[in-house]
């Protein structure tokens, strides 16, 4: 996954320079895909506001119902955040899902001196009362 992001960034600062309208068409297609990409990655590590923030770029970026801005110097800010964006997505640790270990040899398992666990029937009661000086 971080391979993709690296691109979907590196196209990201590739679209600030004046390009033919079809690299701007695959840009939007490219950018969708990781934009869903991150967002269901998002949700399932429930990140909330990493998949507000990519479901935004993933209806800016839309190649079906594109959206215009007309003007360069409108994208080019864009194009900058999203790329900074997809680099922080890619470059930053993520929370790992719980796996449960398993233990080939049990002999090699570190274990843990643990206090015996005192049992109601374990306690001595002395009927006598204690002389008192």
């Amino acid at each position: 996954m971080k391979p993709f992001l690296t691109l979907c960034a590196i196209c990201c600062f590739v679209a600030i320079f004046r390009l033919p309208i079809e690299y701007y068409t695959i840009l939007r297609i490219l950018i969708s895909m990781g934009a869903l990409l991150v967002l269901y990655n998002a949700v399932r590590f429930k990140q909330y506001y990493f998949s507000l923030i990519f479901l935004f770029i993933l209806i800016l970026f839309n190649p079906v119902f594109p959206i215009y801005l007309y003007r360069k110097s409108v994208w080019i800010p864009v194009d900058i955040i999203t790329g900074i964006l997809f680099l922080l997505i890619a470059f930053v640790e993520k929370p790992e899902e719980k796996k449960e270990e398993i233990i080939e040899n049990p002999e090699e398992a570190t274990t843990y001196p643990t206090q015996p666990r005192a049992h109601a029937r374990d306690i001595i009661i002395n009927p006598k009362k204690p002389k008192e000086n």
